[in-house]
């Protein structure tokens, strides 16, 4: 338990912090599973859109790193283009 006032205080930040963290993660797995279960291109190429704007706004808040997004971008990014 947090002692100092400071302390108390940091420990709620965090809390909302979490809350928000882990809203915006889950946001990029659904979005992520939606296009890896994508049967078509086209299927794969509309559900990129909302991976992308995903990942590009965790990255933005620092949530994850810029190039984790972009890493993961491109891969799936690959992934549709093979698709028939």
């Amino acid at each position: 338990m947090p002692n100092t006032k400071s302390a108390i205080k940091a420990a709620r930040q965090n809390l909302k912090r979490r809350v928000v963290n882990v809203k915006a993660l889950e946001a990029i797995r659904k979005a992520t599973k939606i296009v890896r279960k994508a049967a078509t291109k086209a299927d794969g190429e509309k559900a990129l859109t909302g991976v992308f704007a995903a990942l590009d706004k965790a990255a933005k808040k620092n949530i994850i790193h810029k190039n984790n997004a972009n890493r993961h971008k491109s891969r799936l990014a690959k992934m549709v283009a093979k698709l028939k």
